[in-house]
């Protein structure tokens, strides 16, 4: 699944010639994707026509298209979602399964999915907020974000703190690759139980959390197929740049030693045996 920084450069994508734009036409290309709404893709075509939208929102890897009346067009991307704007009379890309035409005649809207994992709703209200989303923790690059009160939240927890950094109640949008590069940034086992850490600790984590997905961001995403692409078709290259992540056997960049993978939660973890041993402080956990 996309995570920050990838769903971050389609939100500004989109932000760059979206907003001002009004719906004359909605095309549901295939029911699946629109079954998170609820009333069905007759229900969609209908209500989307004669909306305006204003500026994309995100929140850590969730994404809402506002409306100037104040619901919102949700996205969720899935594994392999898509928000392509091409030309009206531009071919039409395998998987793509939503349309929405413009009274402008400009680009339109194209929701491509292959595996059909993600999908589109309308939520009434939910210029701001979608109530959908509401459970879903601020990330780290949101200015109301303080990194100390979020610590001392993260040392409360006693799973493993890569676990924490993934549930995304606690701090949304990170996902497994920007949690292994964070852990070898700030040299952390992922096994390393929050409430053993120190809060300073914790925010070493944090830092380094933000400042890999900055550079991810920077570099357009992490792409390590044609799945993840920008609204122009474009993709990532951060996933050059990675120093834990799907780097098994690899000499680590910091020490040498060959990084190591293990099975984590139906997926997998990459350390550094070496630079991030799992080790349980003794001793009071002062900050």
């Amino acid at each position: 699944m996309p995570e920050l920084p990838e769903v971050e450069v389609v939100r500004r994508g989109l932000a760059s010639s979206l907003p001002g734009r009004t719906v004359s036409a909605a095309r549901v290309r295939h029911p699946r994707a629109v079954r998170r709404h609820l009333a069905g893709p007759a229900d969609f075509e209908t209500r989307l026509p004669g909306r305006t939208f204003v500026a994309p929102r995100r929140r850590g890897k969730f994404l809402w298209l506002p409306f100037g009346d104040g619901d919102a067009l949700v996205a969720h991307l899935g594994m392999s979602g898509q928000f392509r704007l091409d030309e009206p009379d531009a071919p039409v890309l395998p998987h793509t399964h939503v349309v929405l035409d413009f009274a402008d005649a400009g680009p339109q809207l194209r929701f491509v999915d292959q595996r059909t994992f993600g999908g589109l709703w309308l939520s009434p209200g939910g210029a701001e907020l979608p109530s959908e989303l509401a459970h879903i923790a601020p990330d780290l690059f949101e200015e109301d974000v303080d990194p100390a009160v979020l610590a001392r939240s993260i040392q409360r927890r006693r799973s493993g703190i890569k676990r924490v950094l993934l549930d995304q109640t606690v701090v949304s949008g990170i996902g497994n690759i920007y949690a292994d590069e964070a852990l070898w940034l700030a040299g952390v086992h992922p096994e390393t139980p929050a409430d053993s850490m120190t809060t300073a600790r914790i925010r070493r984590v944090l830092e380094a959390a933000r400042q890999v997905m900055a550079e991810a961001l920077a570099q357009g995403g992490t792409s390590f197929d044609r799945l993840y692409v920008n609204v122009n078709g474009s993709s990532g290259y951060f996933s050059r740049s990675l120093n834990a992540y799907g780097r098994e056997g690899l000499p680590c960049p910091r020490c040498g030693t060959p990084l190591r993978r293990v099975a984590f939660a139906n997926r997998s973890s990459h350390f550094c045996p070496r630079c991030q041993r799992l080790r349980r402080p003794l001793g009071s956990r002062a900050e």
